[in-house]
């Protein structure tokens, strides 16, 4: 009798240690085979931790990331050439009705940022559109001194598109520089004293030789960004086919982004995310 417990316990023991190694939520049996994601140079952070948990939780599976733009992920996810497009705008209407839909993973404050010696703190919107169009083009207006270096995304990025969106200054930005990466912009102001321009919180926070303006006295920061007060925010969207023609691996990595499992590390790399 004592030796049929034992081996009923035996059993016992067994059954929930084999249910202790099952799979995480992010984890699917057996899974394998690649992911290709391509878009947005603001998402950077993000999408490299989720890649990296998701590979490490799938050992057979490779996420790659081509950083090309907001505007060029979307059209590589429309043309097939990869299988989610990232960007840090909506699609527009011609984009939607090539069959694309986007979903939200996270918020992100375009931060203002200023070289660290500039004593300018605080501009409002305002302000911010006055500059960027060339109507202020000295610091001097504004409590600094020298004139005024623009500096700006290229056409298509989705950091351009949000910042011109919510400063209304849509195809109105005298820039003098106009560069094809986030961190082209944040080096660019490192290395000019009187230079200006706009990042991703994700990508800015953090960064020697820059300064992050308040906006309207309102700090850039997750919190303002949660709670709607920072006025310069977007969205950090999934774009995807609606025909479903991806793998099932490319499906479990989509699942993996939007869960509530993924939040954690999506707040980790400086952005706030939409799962709770």
């Amino acid at each position: 009798m004592k030796k049929m417990i034992g081996i009923m316990m035996t059993v016992v023991l067994m059954a929930a240690v084999l249910s202790g190694c099952g799979s995480s939520p992010q984890q699917a049996a057996g899974l394998s085979g690649s992911v290709s994601t391509n878009g947005s140079t603001s998402m950077d952070k993000v999408v490299g931790i989720l890649s990296e948990q998701f590979m490490n939780d799938n050992p057979d599976v490779t996420v790659t990331y081509d950083a090309t733009g907001s505007g060029t992920g979307i059209e590589a996810v429309a043309n097939g050439t990869c299988d989610i497009g990232l960007a840090s705008r909506p699609l527009k209407e011609e984009e939607k009705a090539k069959g694309l839909s986007q979903t939200t993973i996270a918020l992100d404050g375009i931060a203002i940022i200023v070289n660290e010696n500039c004593p300018v703190e605080d501009l409002s919107v305002e302000q911010i559109a006055s500059v960027f169009t060339g109507k202020i083009n000295d610091w001097e207006e504004l409590g600094g001194n020298g004139e005024i270096v623009c500096i700006g995304r290229e056409a298509g990025s989705g950091t351009r598109d949000g910042f011109e969106s919510m400063t209304k200054t849509t195809d109105k930005c005298v820039l003098k520089q106009e560069l094809t990466s986030t961190g082209a912009v944040i080096t660019a102001v490192q290395n000019n004293q009187n230079a200006i321009g706009y990042a991703s919180l994700a990508a800015a926070e953090g960064q020697a030789g820059i300064k992050i303006l308040a906006v309207g006295g309102v700090p850039c920061s997750a919190d303002n960004i949660t709670n709607g007060s920072y006025a310069i925010q977007r969205p950090f969207n999934l774009i995807t086919r609606d025909d479903g023609t991806w793998s099932e691996a490319a499906q479990a990595f989509f699942d993996y982004m939007v869960s509530a499992e993924a939040a954690q590390l999506i707040t980790e790399a400086g952005a706030v995310p939409t799962a709770k």
